[in-house]
Parts: C-alpha cells; sequence; structure tokens
C-alpha cells in the first residue's frame, strides 16, 4: 500500500522504507505491513532520494545492499546521520543485512568483512533474546536465509539477540525499538527468484557457491518457507506492534 491515508477508521502506521537496490524489496514484510493497513513510503537513498522528516513517520525499514557501509558513496553519512537522530529520537527502526549494518555503523560500530553465509543457516540465540518482545519464546537455534559477506559489531549500550559461527552479532537491539538483523527473514521464494533473475545477484552467488548455488538455495529456501513466513510474522508482526504502542 503505497501513501493513501487510512485504513478502518483509523490513521495508518506510516512506514519509511529504505531501499539500497531494486531488487532489495521488502517482500514477505510487504505482504505483513499491507495486511496490517500500513502506509509504505519507499526512498530510494542510493538514487538521492531523501527520507522524510522524521517527525512524519512512525517507523523506518531498512532494507539490504550491495554496497557496504564503509565505501566511499556521498548518500551513505546522510543515510547513517538520519538513522542516528531517529535512534535518538525513539523512532522505531527495523534494518535488515546493510540495513542493520547501517545501525550499528550510524552509532559508532565498526563493520567488518565474516564468514560469508548464503542459503539456509542457523543462528544462535543469545540471553538478551530471551526476554526481548520480538524473539522471546522463539527456539534457542532458528534456521533463517542469508546472504552476506560483512558483519556489525555491537554498538555501545545494545543488546546483542543472535549470532552464528563466522558471523558473532547476527541481530541487535538498540532501546526499546530499534532493531538490526544481519540475516534476511523477509525473503519468501518470489523475492529469491527476484533476486536470481538479477545479473549481478546470480553472478555473486555463483562466485561464491559455484554453478549449483542458485539451485541449492531454490530449494533450501522451498524447505523452509514455511517456518521463514512464521518467524517473519513473529519478528517483524511484533516490531510493528512496537511501532503501534510507541505511537
Amino acid at each position: 500500500m503505497r501513501d493513501n491515508g487510512h485504513t478502518n477508521g483509523n490513521v495508518s502506521l506510516r512506514i519509511v522504507v529504505l531501499q539500497h537496490a531494486s531488487w532489495e524489496t521488502p517482500g514477505s514484510f510487504g505482504r505483513i505491513l499491507e495486511e496490517r493497513g500500513a502506509i509504505m513510503v519507499p526512498v530510494r537513498v542510493d538514487k538521492g532520494e531523501q527520507p522524510p522528516p522524521l517527525s512524519s513517520v512512525d517507523g523506518i525499514l531498512a532494507m539490504g545492499g550491495p554496497m557496504s557501509v564503509n565505501d566511499s558513496l556521498p548518500w551513505l553519512a546522510p543515510e547513517k546521520d538520519y538513522i542516528r537522530r531517529a535512534v535518538g529520537g525513539k523512532v522505531p527502526f527495523f534494518g535488515v543485512c546493510l540495513g542493520a549494518q547501517l545501525l550499528a555503523s550510524s552509532l559508532g560500530a565498526p563493520v567488518e568483512p565474516a564468514g560469508t553465509h548464503y542459503g539456509m543457516h542457523p543462528v544462535e540465540l543469545a540471553p538478551g533474546a530471551f526476554t526481548d518482545p520480538l524473539f522471546g519464546g522463539q527456539p534457542r537455534t532458528v534456521n533463517v536465509f542469508q546472504w552476506h559477506g560483512e558483519n556489525f559489531s555491537v554498538p555501545p549500550g545494545a543488546t546483542r539477540l543472535a549470532g552464528s559461527p563466522g558471523c558473532p552479532d547476527e541481530a541487535i537491539r538498540v532501546g526499546d525499538c530499534a532493531y538490526g538483523v544481519q540475516f534476511h527473514l523477509e525473503v519468501d521464494e518470489k523475492l529469491l527468484d527476484d533476486w536470481l533473475r538479477t545479473p549481478q545477484c546470480w553472478d555473486e552467488l555463483v562466485e561464491r557457491c559455484g554453478p549449483d548455488g542458485p539451485g541449492e538455495i531454490r530449494a533450501e529456501l522451498s524447505a523452509a518457507a514455511v517456518r521463514m513466513e512464521r518467524c517473519a510474522r513473529r519478528v517483524f508482526g511484533g516490531w510493528l506492534d512496537l511501532v503501534a504502542a510507541a505511537r
């Protein structure tokens, strides 16, 4: 749903979606937002589009992208400043992969090369997750979809929620309502097909995982699709509950 006003007589949640590539769309998160009647405000920051004032939004969803937070790109510093001000102002934030790295980097934590992860991989919940409103009640080990080669560290004052071998910091919470997750709960079979139709993604996967990589991760995601959807609804839906409560 794009910017169109009201739903069921109530003012809809207005969620800014920071996008960094044409194929890095909200996937299953978009369906959950539509079901909630939320207004999505997509912003292509990599193309110079400016996000709206923080006073006009209820939450921020920052998607992934092929670049690094350490690259010399003119829009990265302003985006980090936007995120830093959002967190400081207690605007709910949810960052995915690059979006999570931007959260950590904006708060002073390093982002560095890490063990590459493609396809379904387990993450282990940290003690901080056990009472977290999004991750509490999840199994101790969760299988999630991965596609990354860098990892963030935990910023000062943040809570570590999950990690995995070669990637120790996979999920964090800052304050009460800012989250960063290294993995991709939003990826469903349709979104993965969109990624694999993108030459840059296809070439990256074949380079890292060999010519059988695309078929292998398709099969892995297909087998895990129901569990991934359930986890996405639990985690991202829980974040939307926090957004609604904050408003």
